[in-house]
């Protein structure tokens, strides 16, 4: 939690290097998806995700918070039903970008915590910063890219801990697809001598009115480097409900 809460105050750090009479425009959206299953296969899942995105006069700022939860209902010998939970995921990550006098050009600074109670890596926080740009700008499409060097701290689910400089890049591509429909695509990759982490998402949206949304994403996260035990790749399929304000 520690972490959490400095990563946290680095977000509200960056807004604050605004000027006090700029008026602050911000666009929240809070998603949330819930799977339960019963008979041979008894478990719950929850993830959700609040994502708030700040434009200033100079700045642009960007946080995100979410969570996954996964329990499964098995039988032991005796022929006693146990409720197991299999998965436990939280991020929270804060960006703030200075604009540059070319619109779109960006000088941003990045940092993320994840606690992954069953991942490979049960804790991973990166640090970066770097110049970023809009590279495709069209009337429903863009296309936004960023790259720049990193630092990071991880520990695995052996305990073993690691660190080092890295070089991060990432892309989001935007395409409305009608005034009710919207297909996204991000992705990021940070590289360094240990482990290569790389995670994409695919999501398609759907307006139900003003306000809500019904989303359906894939996500994808890759680390080149895991112990024996552990699968380099997880993936995460979900159906939320998305409300934005």
């Amino acid at each position: 939690m520690k972490v959490l809460t400095i990563a946290a105050s680095v977000g509200l750090l960056l807004a604050s290097q605004a000027q006090a009479t700029e008026q602050k425009v911000w666009n929240t959206s809070a998603e949330l998806g819930a799977i339960t299953t019963t008979g041979n296969t008894a478990g719950t899942s929850i993830t959700g995700k609040i994502d708030a995105k700040q434009e200033l006069e100079q700045w642009s700022n960007h946080y995100i918070l979410s969570a996954f939860f996964k329990e499964d209902e098995k039988t032991d010998t005796e022929g006693n039903r146990n409720r197991e939970r299999s998965a436990e995921r939280y991020l929270v990550s804060a960006k703030g970008a200075y604009k540059l006098t070319e619109e779109f050009d960006n000088l941003f600074a990045l940092g993320s915590y994840t606690d992954d109670k069953f991942g490979a890596y049960t804790q991973y926080t990166t640090i970066a910063a770097g110049y970023g740009t809009r590279l495709l700008n069209l009337e429903n499409k863009s296309l936004d890219v960023e790259i720049g060097p990193g630092y990071y701290s991880a520990k695995r689910s052996t305990n073993e801990t690691e660190n080092g400089l890295l070089a991060r890049g990432a892309a989001s591509f935007k395409w409305v697809l009608s005034e009710s429909a919207t297909f996204t695509q991000t992705f990021s990759v940070e590289y360094s001598d240990d482990n290569t982490r790389s995670i994409a998402e695919t999501a398609l949206s759907a307006r139900i009115n003003g306000a809500m949304q019904m989303k359906a994403a894939f996500l994808v996260q890759n680390d080149s480097d895991v112990p024996t035990d552990k699968k380099s790749t997880d993936t995460q399929t979900s159906l939320t409900l998305v409300y934005s304000f």
